[in-house]
């Protein structure tokens, strides 16, 4: 119990440095990213905790590049994926779609999880809110996940946008610009 909880308050500090180290507009130098590639990597990294759930996990759509933080925007979809896993019903599904819609890469994470109430979803991406408190400490979330992922959209000039249903599972779905002539 030490160890587990030693854990979390090791993934909490982290938490909390990264969203200080983006509030002071701290990001390393921007580069090509490729958004396809960044979502398989998150969803790799996270097939251990998918297996155990008995979530599958899959990433389809296209090769879009946007210019980019790629250590941001990996765990960006990182988060996203998380908690579709973590919030998920047992034997569920994560879809991650990548496509380019004019100048924009859109980046779908779609679960068949528990949902979110209607009354709570306008608060989910606020730091250190949780729906669900006790089910957010048996999952190990420090309910800065999400919150980190919309301030990693915010910066890279994106949109995020929320579709819950209680019951039926929720689609995040993040906007980007595709900028530049290098990616026309």
């Amino acid at each position: 119990m030490i160890r587990t909880e030693a854990a979390r308050l090791v993934t909490l500090v982290d938490d909390i440095i990264h969203l200080s180290q983006l509030d002071e507009g701290a990001a390393p130098d921007r580069e090509t990213v490729d958004l396809l590639e960044t979502a398989k990597d998150a969803a790799s990294a996270l097939g251990d905790s998918a297996t155990e759930k008995g979530i599958h996990v899959s990433v389809s759509g296209e090769s879009v590049s946007i210019s980019g933080v790629r250590s941001f925007l990996h765990e960006m979809i990182y988060n996203l994926c998380d908690n579709a896993i973590k919030y998920n019903v047992e034997n569920g599904s994560v879809e991650i779609t990548v496509v380019r819609k004019e100048q924009e890469a859109v980046v779908t994470v779609k679960d068949t999880g528990i949902g979110i109430p209607a009354e709570h979803q306008s608060r989910i991406f606020e730091r250190f809110f949780r729906v669900d408190k006790s089910r957010s400490k048996a999952s190990g979330g420090t309910g800065l996940g999400l919150s980190i992922a919309n301030e990693i959209v915010l910066r890279h000039n994106g949109t995020l946008k929320l579709d819950s249903k209680t019951g039926r599972g929720t689609v995040i779905t993040v906007t980007l610009p595709v900028e530049g002539p290098e990616h026309e």
